[in-house]
């Protein structure tokens, strides 16, 4: 992914809302399940890490972003975004130009 690709990623996330939520519980099947829908949906989610997680939003996206073939976004605080572009061209909603 390029700086510019990214850079219109992070200002298109500004608009998301938060739909994965990352709890007690950490990553577990369940979630990995429901981001990989979300991802099919959508393209790119944006996620938010509890408090009383014991990992780091970094951590959780990079570990999500490994499992699901996916790009990490964005990271600030507990939120992050990530983005997997969808297989098939006609169900793309962000890079439909390409």
């Amino acid at each position: 992914m390029t700086g510019k690709e990214r850079a219109k990623l992070r200002a298109l996330a500004n608009s998301y809302e938060t739909i994965l939520y990352v709890g007690k519980n950490g990553i577990g099947d369940d979630l990995v399940k429901q981001a990989d829908d979300a991802l099919e949906a959508r393209e790119m989610i944006k996620g938010k890490v509890h408090e009383t997680c014991e990992l780091t939003a970094r951590e959780v996206c990079t570990e999500l972003c490994g499992r699901l073939n996916a790009e990490p976004v964005q990271v600030i605080g507990t939120k992050f975004v990530m983005y997997r572009q969808n297989k098939d061209p006609k169900k793309r909603v962000v890079f439909t130009d390409e």
